[in-house]
C-alpha cells in the first residue's frame, strides 16, 4: 500500500504521509482484528519508512507507549476518544514529534483550543487537530463545515478525516449477534471536496487494495483504483478556493 500511494502522491506533487496502526485498541468487538502489537508493529512502520522514505503517523492510547512510538514516528496521532487526556497529550509532546489530534465525536470544536494547548504547555509547539464528525444519535456521525472554521481557532493546521468520518458506528449487525462499525463509503468524495473547498490544511483517508476484505474499517475505505482520480478532483478545488480567506464584511449601506 506504501508503495501504491506514494507512486500516486508523488505523481501528482503531494506530500503524503503514510498512517497504519500497531494496534487498533477501541474496536468495538473484543473479537475483532487489532493489530500486530506495538514491537512488531513499529518494525513494519520504520520498515516502510526506509524502504519507500515517507514520514509515518500512527495512534498511541497509553503514555507509556509514546517514547517507542516517537523513535520511529514522524506525527503521533491521538485518536478521537482520548483527545481530552492530559497524561497521553503531555507525554505525546515530550517526544518533540508533531502531534495529531483528533477531535472527539463528543466534543465541541472549541475543546480542541485546549487540547492543543495542553500540547504547547509541555513544550512542543509541533501540533495539528483534525475533524472526524460528531456523533449524531446512536449510529451516525456528521460532519459539520463550520468546524472546519472554528478549529483555525486552536492556531495551527487543520486536518479532515474523510473516512472515519463516514463512519456508523455499531451500525452494522452481525451473523450469530454483536455489533461492527458500518459506513458510507459512497460519500468520501461529497466530505473530501467539502473539506477542501473549506480550505483545511491536509486530508486523513483510508485506502485499500481490496476494501471489501479489509480487517479494519472495511465500510469507509476508499478503493485505490480510485484514489488518483479523487486526488486529482480535489487537487483542482484546492486551486480555485479562497477556503481560508477571511471576508471583511461590510455592512454599510451599499448604494450605487
Amino acid at each position: 500500500m506504501a508503495k501504491q500511494l506514494k507512486a500516486v502522491t508523488s505523481k501528482l506533487g503531494l506530500p503524503l504521509v503514510f498512517k497504519s496502526s500497531f494496534d487498533k485498541a477501541n474496536r468495538t468487538s473484543s473479537k475483532s482484528f487489532r493489530g500486530p502489537g506495538l514491537a512488531e508493529g513499529l518494525k513494519i512502520l520504520e520498515k516502510v519508512k526506509t524502504t519507500y522514505d515517507l514520514p509515518i503517523v500512527t495512534d498511541v492510547h497509553e503514555s507509556d507507549q509514546c517514547e517507542a512510538v516517537g523513535r520511529v514516528a514522524d506525527i503521533i496521532q491521538i485518536p478521537a476518544f482520548l483527545c481530552r487526556q492530559t497524561d497521553l497529550l503531555v507525554a505525546a509532546a515530550k517526544t518533540g514529534k508533531i502531534v495529531n489530534i483528533k477531535k472527539g465525536q463528543f466534543c465541541a470544536p472549541s475543546v480542541m483550543t485546549n487540547s492543543a494547548e495542553k500540547v504547547r504547555l509541555a513544550g512542543n509547539q509541533n501540533v495539528m487537530v483534525c475533524e472526524r464528525g460528531t456523533m449524531f444519535g446512536y449510529n451516525d456521525l456528521i460532519v459539520d463545515p463550520r468546524n472546519f472554521e472554528w478549529m483555525r481557532e486552536a492556531n495551527c493546521p487543520v486536518v479532515a478525516d474523510v473516512t472515519h468520518a463516514l463512519q456508523q458506528p455499531a451500525g452494522k449487525k452481525l451473523e450469530g449477534g454483536g455489533v461492527a462499525s458500518g459506513g458510507l463509503r459512497e460519500l468520501i468524495p461529497c466530505i473530501a471536496r467539502t473539506a477542501v473547498a473549506v480550505g483545511v490544511d491536509g486530508l486523513f483517508m483510508e485506502v485499500h487494495d481490496d476494501p471489501l476484505n479489509a480487517p479494519v474499517d472495511g465500510p469507509t475505505q476508499w478503493p485505490l483504483r480510485h484514489f488518483e482520480e479523487l486526488l486529482e478532483e480535489l487537487m483542482a478545488i484546492a486551486r480555485v478556493t479562497k477556503g481560508k480567506k477571511q471576508y471583511k464584511i461590510d455592512l454599510t449601506p451599499f448604494r450605487e
